[in-house]
């Protein structure tokens, strides 16, 4: 699987929402088609997407499909996103810092909002 591959899959909407669901527990597709919304047809298509990326698993249970999330490549983007959010979590603590001295050089501590300011 390539970073290329997982960041297809997770693009659209319908297979993040389907990757949501499985967050939870492990689904067979019925399940999956009528939380979605979607045509049988449709949702089996997002399933081998994800299932290609290498997000999803599949188990045969008797006569249904059951659908899990595969942790491994979450994990990976994880990895991959940590330098980020270094990055945006130092930026988030230094505008923190700004506004703390801003509304201390200024005495407020919070503006006054009335329904006349929307």
């Amino acid at each position: 699987m390539s970073d290329a591959t997982l960041w297809t899959a997770l693009a659209d909407p319908h297979r993040r929402a389907i990757v949501a669901l499985l967050l939870e527990r492990p689904r067979p597709v019925g399940e999956i088609v009528e939380a979605c919304g979607l045509s049988q047809p449709s949702t089996s298509k997002h399933l081998r997407v994800l299932r290609e990326a290498g997000l999803v698993q599949v188990r045969q249970d008797a006569q249904r499909r059951v659908y899990a999330l595969d942790p491994a490549p979450i994990a990976a983007l994880d990895a991959w996103l940590a330098p980020y959010r270094r990055l945006w979590n130092s930026s988030l603590a230094t505008l923190g810092r700004r506004l703390d001295e801003t509304n201390e050089s200024s005495g407020s501590t919070e503006r006054d909002v009335t329904s006349d300011d929307t």
